[in-house]
C-alpha cells in the first residue's frame, strides 16, 4: 500500500468515527423528546415550560451533530 493509499483510508476511516457523534446527537434529541413529552403528560399546565427547555435542548444537540459533519467535510476533502 502506497502512501497516498493509506492517506485516504485514514480520511475515509476518520470521518467515519467523526460521524459517531451524530447519532449520539440522533439519540440524545430522541430522549429529550421523549422526557419533555413525559412531563408534558403528566403536567399539562407545565407544557409551554417544558417546550421551551425542549426546543433549546434540541438545538444544542444538533449542534454536536453538526460540528462532527464539519469534522468529517474537514478531513474527507483535506483541508489543512
Amino acid at each position: 500500500m502506497d502512501l497516498e493509499t493509506a492517506s485516504a483510508l485514514g480520511r475515509y476511516i476518520g470521518a467515519g468515527l467523526a460521524m459517531i457523534g451524530a447519532a449520539g446527537a440522533g439519540i440524545g434529541i430522541g430522549l429529550s423528546v421523549q422526557g419533555a413529552l413525559g412531563g408534558m403528560a403528566r403536567n399539562p399546565d407545565a407544557y409551554g415550560n417544558l417546550l421551551t427547555n425542549m426546543i433549546l435542548g434540541i438545538a444544542f444537540s444538533e449542534a454536536i451533530a453538526i460540528y462532527c459533519l464539519v469534522i468529517a467535510f474537514l478531513m474527507l476533502f483535506k483541508v489543512a
